[in-house]
């Protein structure tokens, strides 16, 4: 039986991580495992982890990569999924992660976008269209495949192992999720989910310093793979690898 741990990094966000965890309480497909990285944090982050049962991981290293790092290397399941501490999943969406990657055994990694509540429908729509559709629309024409979403993502325990000691994973200044993505073997299929969805928080966004930082980490983290992992050179690897656009010979497509 294909086992699932979720992967949870915190920085004082406590309130969040309580109705994170409590929507994951509700799942259909309850999770085998769920960590939660203390970064640091100096409110109840531990407790209200402890209390709803999760494996608490303490990381000193300020950053969602040391974090985010540390709970990946801390988790046994065989698929690894990862949420943020201000993501919302509904109650399908660990099934519906076990569905799809067992019925199409050749795909490695399953992402999906957001939802943003607790802002108006300008931000709302800034959020999903400018940032998040424009994230998986651009960085995936760069890379030749999807990229991965770091507030909705999940990757079988392999991938990470492989990837681990590539990845940036001590800086806390650039994106994790598109370092990881940058840091794939080009012939790793990834699939990009629509359907898979989760809340997300709109604090990112509600501000335009915010979603200022937000692009400049964007730019640094493909700087820093220039030019040994430059979009070209991946699309390039990419197309003369034979990667299946189908992984299962079936109906379902993957990027």
């Amino acid at each position: 039986m294909t086992t699932i741990s979720v992967v949870i990094p915190s920085y004082n966000d406590a309130s969040f991580l309580e109705a994170c965890l409590a929507a994951l309480a509700c799942q259909t497909r309850p999770p085998d495992e769920v960590v939660v990285v203390d970064n640091a944090s100096t409110d109840a982050t531990s407790a209200i982890a402890s209390a709803a049962g999760a494996f608490v991981v303490y990381e000193s290293a300020h950053g969602i990569w040391p974090a985010a790092a540390a709970g990946y290397d801390a988790a046994t399941g065989d698929l690894i999924a990862r949420l943020d501490a201000d993501s919302v999943p509904p109650a399908d969406w660990l099934q519906h992660i076990e569905t799809i990657l067992t019925r199409f055994p050749l795909v490695d990694v399953i992402t999906g976008p957001g939802d943003l509540y607790g802002c108006n429908g300008f931000v709302r729509f800034m959020g999903r269209i400018v940032y998040i559709g424009g994230y998986f629309w651009a960085v995936g024409l760069l890379l030749g495949n999807p990229p991965i979403f770091g507030s909705n993502f999940a990757m079988r325990r392999s991938v990470w192992l492989e990837a681990r000691n590539r990845v940036h994973r001590a800086r806390n200044d650039i994106h994790d999720d598109l370092d990881l993505s940058l840091h794939l073997d080009p012939s790793i299929p990834v699939l990009y989910e629509a359907t898979l969805r989760v809340g997300i928080s709109a604090r990112p966004f509600s501000t335009w310093t915010g979603m200022v930082r937000h692009v400049q980490w964007a730019w640094r983290t493909f700087l820093l793979h220039w030019p040994e992992q430059s979009p070209r050179q991946r699309r390039d690897i990419r197309r003369q690898l034979v990667v299946p656009s189908d992984p299962d010979e079936s109906t379902k497509t993957v990027a």
